[in-house]
């Protein structure tokens, strides 16, 4: 596929670009003066979490590590106790391990190059792409689940995309970028927000869509999704809400556990055990003397 947009794509920037500049979220990350590294924290925190449950995580985070080398003078446990109840900590260990390679690396800067952001602890594809575009400026396709879906409706006539992120969804994202760079850069954050507040995935405000009229699957008469089911993420009872338990009672200690005091937390023994041994083996949790664990050092 061209690395120029399609014909239907391009007629999409306009009305996208507008709409964004009237209705973009004040979010701190987007301030002018926010910086790279509160682009790159804000990413981190955001994966598979919605913005209200971030916003005071980040403006914490901000407020105690506002450059790279603020975290990673400290040890990686702080990182995972000041990650709180955000879920899936081990980006909070990711995240420390980014800002180590930043100051040994970088001289305590988020790099400009696309390469170099790859080659940082827990960057992906999305997450350097993301950091170049929204902090740089730089013309990158940003393809999260909110782009997918909305890429998947207006272009190709699906009322959802696949269920997992592929190769198609990169290139259709690809096709669609303007040529300009820094257009581009807005693009991509203008689609995400797009696809966050109007083009949702249960119930899209398509009344208030700017790009309705042009919509693939408006045009087709909005089909039903016709795919494999969705399965919902499910919490109660599974071996993450143990983990979660048994991080909550090693983050609010200000020194090792005894292991009694962790069993205390969930009565299952057998999933208690299985989940220490993962919270152990995955670098969130340290054996300490004596029965004991602590946050890593």
């Amino acid at each position: 596929m061209s690395d120029s947009p399609l014909p239907l794509a391009s007629a999409l920037h306009t009305p996208v670009l507008s709409w964004y500049a009237d209705n973009a979220r004040t979010l701190p990350w987007r301030e002018p003066d926010a910086g790279a590294w509160a682009v790159m924290v804000s990413e981190f925190m955001l994966q598979q979490t919605p913005v209200a449950r971030v916003l005071p995580a980040y403006e914490a985070w901000m407020r105690r590590w506002p450059k790279p080398g603020d975290l990673a003078a400290e040890a990686p446990g702080e990182a995972v106790r000041a990650w709180d109840r955000l879920g899936y900590p081990r980006r909070a260990l990711r995240l420390h391990a980014a800002a180590t390679a930043i100051v040994e690396l970088h001289g305590g800067e988020v790099p400009r190059d696309h390469a170099a952001l790859l080659a940082l602890p827990g960057v992906g594809t999305y997450t350097a792409a993301a950091i170049a575009s929204f902090a740089y400026g730089q013309r990158h396709a940003v393809v999260d689940t909110n782009v997918r879906r909305v890429f998947a409706r207006a272009l190709a006539g699906l009322a959802q995309p696949s269920i997992s992120p592929t190769a198609a969804d990169q290139r259709l994202a690809v096709s669609a970028l303007p040529d300009d760079e820094p257009t581009a850069a807005r693009w991509a954050v203008a689609t995400m927000e797009l696809g966050a507040l109007v083009c949702t995935a249960r119930t899209p405000r398509c009344a208030e869509c700017p790009i309705r009229s042009q919509c693939a699957w408006v045009l087709a008469g909005s089909p039903p999704y016709d795919g494999p089911p969705r399965k919902g993420q499910t919490y109660e009872g599974t071996d993450r809400q143990v983990r979660g338990r048994l991080l909550a009672v090693l983050r609010a200690a200000p020194g090792p556990v005894a292991k009694n005091a962790l069993d205390a937390c969930w009565p299952d023994q057998v999933q208690r055990e299985r989940a220490l041994d993962g919270l152990v083996a995955d670098g969130l949790v340290d054996p300490f003397a004596d029965n004991q664990y602590q946050l890593p050092q």
